[in-house]
Protein backbone atom coordinates (compact mmCIF):
# COMPACT_ATOMS: atom_id res chain seq x y z
CA UNK A 1 0.00 0.00 0.00
CA UNK A 2 1.45 3.36 -1.05
CA UNK A 3 2.05 5.91 1.49
CA UNK A 4 -0.87 8.14 0.22
CA UNK A 5 -2.97 5.84 2.27
CA UNK A 6 -2.34 4.46 5.50
CA UNK A 7 -4.18 1.32 7.09
CA UNK A 8 -4.40 0.23 10.87
CA UNK A 9 -6.34 -2.35 12.09
CA UNK A 10 -6.67 -2.76 15.83
CA UNK A 11 -8.82 -4.57 18.10
CA UNK A 12 -11.91 -4.79 15.38
CA UNK A 13 -11.26 -1.35 13.96
CA UNK A 14 -10.01 -0.59 10.64
CA UNK A 15 -8.48 3.14 10.52
CA UNK A 16 -7.60 4.29 6.55
CA UNK A 17 -5.32 7.52 6.90
CA UNK A 18 -5.41 9.63 3.83
CA UNK A 19 -1.61 10.84 3.83
CA UNK A 20 -1.40 13.08 1.39
CA UNK A 21 -0.90 16.92 3.47
CA UNK A 22 0.86 18.58 1.35
CA UNK A 23 -1.41 19.00 -1.26
CA UNK A 24 -4.68 19.23 1.21
CA UNK A 25 -5.54 15.33 0.65
CA UNK A 26 -6.13 15.80 -2.79
CA UNK A 27 -7.42 12.46 -4.67
CA UNK A 28 -4.82 11.82 -7.69
CA UNK A 29 -5.17 8.94 -9.41
CA UNK A 30 -2.67 6.50 -7.22
CA UNK A 31 -4.40 7.90 -4.09
CA UNK A 32 -7.61 6.71 -5.49
CA UNK A 33 -6.56 3.51 -6.47
CA UNK A 34 -4.94 2.47 -3.02
CA UNK A 35 -8.00 4.57 -1.12
CA UNK A 36 -10.12 1.97 -2.90
CA UNK A 37 -7.84 -1.10 -2.36
CA UNK A 38 -7.92 -0.13 1.56
CA UNK A 39 -12.24 0.07 1.56
CA UNK A 40 -12.60 -3.05 -0.73
CA UNK A 41 -10.25 -4.74 2.07
CA UNK A 42 -12.55 -3.94 4.77
CA UNK A 43 -15.34 -6.18 3.66
CA UNK A 44 -13.42 -9.23 5.06
CA UNK A 45 -10.98 -7.62 7.47
CA UNK A 46 -12.61 -9.04 10.64
CA UNK A 47 -13.05 -5.36 11.91
CA UNK A 48 -16.39 -4.14 13.24
CA UNK A 49 -15.66 -0.66 12.79
CA UNK A 50 -14.07 1.45 9.87
CA UNK A 51 -12.61 5.15 10.39
CA UNK A 52 -11.70 7.21 7.58
CA UNK A 53 -9.34 9.78 8.30
CA UNK A 54 -6.59 12.38 7.02
CA UNK A 55 -3.48 13.67 8.19
CA UNK A 56 -2.81 17.40 8.49
CA UNK A 57 -4.89 20.28 7.92
CA UNK A 58 -7.23 18.76 5.52
CA UNK A 59 -9.86 16.01 4.88
CA UNK A 60 -10.17 15.98 1.42
CA UNK A 61 -9.87 19.05 -1.05
CA UNK A 62 -11.20 17.25 -3.77
CA UNK A 63 -9.64 16.04 -7.39
CA UNK A 64 -6.23 16.73 -8.04
CA UNK A 65 -5.27 19.92 -10.01
CA UNK A 66 -1.72 18.81 -10.36
CA UNK A 67 -2.67 15.67 -11.79
CA UNK A 68 -5.49 16.77 -13.74
CA UNK A 69 -2.88 19.21 -15.32
CA UNK A 70 -0.62 16.44 -15.91
CA UNK A 71 -2.80 14.59 -18.43
CA UNK A 72 -3.48 14.56 -21.96
CA UNK A 73 -6.73 16.59 -21.42
CA UNK A 74 -9.04 17.38 -18.29
CA UNK A 75 -11.57 15.54 -19.41
CA UNK A 76 -9.84 12.45 -20.11
CA UNK A 77 -8.27 12.84 -16.37
CA UNK A 78 -11.55 13.73 -14.59
CA UNK A 79 -13.25 10.49 -16.73
CA UNK A 80 -10.35 8.16 -15.75
CA UNK A 81 -10.55 9.72 -12.06
CA UNK A 82 -14.37 9.07 -11.02
CA UNK A 83 -13.84 5.81 -12.73
CA UNK A 84 -11.88 4.79 -9.50
CA UNK A 85 -13.06 7.31 -7.21
CA UNK A 86 -17.09 5.92 -7.88
CA UNK A 87 -16.67 2.46 -7.49
CA UNK A 88 -15.08 3.51 -4.18
CA UNK A 89 -18.27 5.40 -2.97
CA UNK A 90 -20.18 2.52 -4.10
CA UNK A 91 -18.32 0.02 -2.07
CA UNK A 92 -18.10 2.50 1.09
CA UNK A 93 -22.55 2.38 0.85
CA UNK A 94 -21.96 -1.73 0.77
CA UNK A 95 -19.75 -2.37 3.66
CA UNK A 96 -21.84 -4.34 5.98
CA UNK A 97 -20.45 -1.93 8.74
CA UNK A 98 -20.43 1.36 10.30
CA UNK A 99 -18.23 4.07 8.01
CA UNK A 100 -16.83 6.75 10.19
CA UNK A 101 -16.03 10.21 8.51
CA UNK A 102 -13.24 11.88 11.00
CA UNK A 103 -12.95 15.37 9.39
CA UNK A 104 -10.58 17.77 10.94
CA UNK A 105 -10.46 20.43 8.71
CA UNK A 106 -11.19 21.69 5.13
CA UNK A 107 -13.31 19.49 3.11
CA UNK A 108 -13.96 21.12 -0.75
CA UNK A 109 -15.29 18.75 -4.00
CA UNK A 110 -14.62 14.91 -3.94
CA UNK A 111 -14.48 15.54 -0.14
CA UNK A 112 -17.99 16.59 0.39
CA UNK A 113 -18.84 13.40 -1.34
CA UNK A 114 -16.54 10.80 0.37
CA UNK A 115 -17.63 12.57 3.67
CA UNK A 116 -21.34 12.30 2.68
CA UNK A 117 -20.93 8.43 1.65
CA UNK A 118 -19.71 7.50 5.06
CA UNK A 119 -22.50 6.77 7.85
CA UNK A 120 -21.17 9.33 10.42
CA UNK A 121 -19.37 12.52 10.62
CA UNK A 122 -17.41 13.60 13.25
CA UNK A 123 -16.49 16.97 12.97
CA UNK A 124 -13.90 19.17 14.38
CA UNK A 125 -14.88 22.68 15.28
CA UNK A 126 -12.27 23.63 13.05
CA UNK A 127 -13.87 21.85 9.61
CA UNK A 128 -14.90 23.56 6.70
CA UNK A 129 -16.88 22.81 3.49
CA UNK A 130 -17.27 23.93 0.27
CA UNK A 131 -19.17 22.70 -2.97
CA UNK A 132 -15.84 23.60 -4.64
CA UNK A 133 -16.80 22.13 -8.36
CA UNK A 134 -18.33 24.82 -9.92
CA UNK A 135 -15.84 27.62 -9.15
CA UNK A 136 -13.78 25.14 -10.88
CA UNK A 137 -15.98 25.33 -13.85
CA UNK A 138 -16.76 21.37 -13.38
CA UNK A 139 -19.74 19.38 -12.26
CA UNK A 140 -20.10 17.32 -9.20
CA UNK A 141 -19.45 13.67 -8.71
CA UNK A 142 -19.35 10.83 -6.14
CA UNK A 143 -22.28 11.22 -5.59
CA UNK A 144 -22.91 14.75 -4.70
CA UNK A 145 -25.79 15.19 -6.78
CA UNK A 146 -27.75 12.46 -4.43
CA UNK A 147 -26.00 12.36 -1.34
CA UNK A 148 -26.02 15.87 -0.45
CA UNK A 149 -29.71 16.94 -1.51
CA UNK A 150 -30.69 13.87 0.35
CA UNK A 151 -29.31 14.91 3.66
CA UNK A 152 -29.68 19.22 3.42
CA UNK A 153 -32.44 19.29 0.69
CA UNK A 154 -32.52 20.47 -2.81
CA UNK A 155 -32.92 24.33 -1.64
CA UNK A 156 -29.92 24.19 0.41
CA UNK A 157 -27.83 22.05 -2.08
CA UNK A 158 -28.64 24.69 -4.94
CA UNK A 159 -27.47 27.29 -2.47
CA UNK A 160 -24.47 25.30 -2.60
CA UNK A 161 -23.80 25.11 -6.04
CA UNK A 162 -24.57 28.07 -7.43
CA UNK A 163 -23.03 30.30 -4.33
CA UNK A 164 -20.55 27.92 -3.25
CA UNK A 165 -20.07 29.92 0.26
CA UNK A 166 -17.72 28.09 2.64
CA UNK A 167 -19.34 26.98 5.26
CA UNK A 168 -18.39 26.48 9.14
CA UNK A 169 -18.50 23.36 11.42
CA UNK A 170 -21.40 24.67 12.53
CA UNK A 171 -23.33 25.51 9.71
CA UNK A 172 -22.41 22.39 8.41
CA UNK A 173 -24.20 20.87 11.61
CA UNK A 174 -27.10 23.08 11.33
CA UNK A 175 -27.88 21.46 7.57
CA UNK A 176 -26.84 17.73 8.72
CA UNK A 177 -23.78 17.82 6.88
CA UNK A 178 -22.12 16.43 9.65
CA UNK A 179 -23.20 14.17 12.66
CA UNK A 180 -21.61 16.38 15.89
CA UNK A 181 -18.94 19.13 15.69
CA UNK A 182 -16.66 18.61 18.56
CA UNK A 183 -13.94 21.22 20.14
CA UNK A 184 -10.20 21.01 19.14
CA UNK A 185 -9.44 19.78 22.62
CA UNK A 186 -12.04 16.59 22.80
CA UNK A 187 -12.03 16.04 19.41
CA UNK A 188 -9.72 12.50 19.56
CA UNK A 189 -11.97 11.34 23.07
CA UNK A 190 -15.20 12.14 21.38
CA UNK A 191 -14.14 10.12 18.40
CA UNK A 192 -12.93 7.24 20.45
CA UNK A 193 -16.28 7.44 22.83
CA UNK A 194 -18.26 6.80 19.12
CA UNK A 195 -15.74 4.15 18.04
CA UNK A 196 -16.13 2.44 21.40
CA UNK A 197 -19.81 2.48 20.99
CA UNK A 198 -20.22 1.03 17.87
CA UNK A 199 -17.33 -2.01 18.23
CA UNK A 200 -19.48 -3.06 21.09
CA UNK A 201 -22.89 -2.81 19.04
CA UNK A 202 -25.06 -5.09 17.35
CA UNK A 203 -22.49 -5.73 14.39
CA UNK A 204 -25.68 -7.90 12.16
CA UNK A 205 -27.95 -5.47 13.28
CA UNK A 206 -25.85 -2.67 11.97
CA UNK A 207 -25.36 -4.39 8.63
CA UNK A 208 -29.20 -5.22 7.74
CA UNK A 209 -30.25 -2.34 8.90
CA UNK A 210 -27.56 -0.43 6.52
CA UNK A 211 -28.95 -2.67 3.99
CA UNK A 212 -32.38 -1.55 4.19
CA UNK A 213 -30.70 2.32 3.82
CA UNK A 214 -29.23 1.28 1.14
CA UNK A 215 -32.27 -0.37 -0.79
CA UNK A 216 -33.72 3.07 -0.88
CA UNK A 217 -31.15 5.08 -2.35
CA UNK A 218 -28.38 2.96 -4.15
CA UNK A 219 -30.17 2.56 -7.48
CA UNK A 220 -30.45 6.30 -7.43
CA UNK A 221 -27.21 6.07 -6.44
CA UNK A 222 -25.65 3.83 -8.98
CA UNK A 223 -27.17 5.88 -11.89
CA UNK A 224 -26.55 8.79 -10.90
CA UNK A 225 -23.23 8.11 -10.46
CA UNK A 226 -22.60 7.10 -13.53
CA UNK A 227 -24.70 10.21 -15.09
CA UNK A 228 -21.77 12.48 -12.69
CA UNK A 229 -18.61 10.82 -14.64
CA UNK A 230 -20.38 11.43 -18.40
CA UNK A 231 -20.99 14.91 -17.33
CA UNK A 232 -17.73 15.67 -16.42
CA UNK A 233 -16.35 14.21 -18.82
CA UNK A 234 -18.34 16.42 -21.30
CA UNK A 235 -17.54 19.49 -18.87
CA UNK A 236 -13.83 18.89 -18.83
CA UNK A 237 -14.21 19.58 -23.28
CA UNK A 238 -15.27 23.24 -21.84
CA UNK A 239 -13.12 26.53 -21.88
CA UNK A 240 -14.37 27.74 -18.69
CA UNK A 241 -13.10 23.65 -17.40
CA UNK A 242 -9.60 25.02 -18.79
CA UNK A 243 -9.77 28.35 -17.49
CA UNK A 244 -10.48 26.94 -14.33
CA UNK A 245 -7.67 24.94 -14.38
CA UNK A 246 -5.80 27.53 -15.90
CA UNK A 247 -6.81 30.23 -12.88
CA UNK A 248 -6.21 27.74 -9.89
CA UNK A 249 -2.47 27.31 -10.80
CA UNK A 250 -2.19 30.50 -11.60
CA UNK A 251 -3.49 31.80 -8.29
CA UNK A 252 -5.89 34.09 -9.96
CA UNK A 253 -9.24 35.12 -10.16
CA UNK A 254 -11.03 32.65 -13.32
CA UNK A 255 -12.37 34.63 -15.91
CA UNK A 256 -15.51 32.80 -17.57
CA UNK A 257 -16.99 32.97 -20.90
CA UNK A 258 -19.73 30.66 -20.47
CA UNK A 259 -18.09 27.96 -23.17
Amino acid sequence: MSKSVLVERNDSVTRITINRPESYNALSMELAENFSSAIKECFDDGSRVVIIQAEGKAFCSGGDIGYMSSQKSISEAVGNLTQVFHRTITDIRLLPKPVIAVVNGTVAGAGVSLALACDLRVASEKAKFKQAYTSSGLVPDGGWSVLVPTVIGLAKASEMIFLDEVLDARQALNLGLVSMVVPESEFEQRVEETVKKLKQGATKAYATSKDLLNQSMLPVLATQLERERQAMISIGKTKDAEEGLASFIQKRKPAYSGE
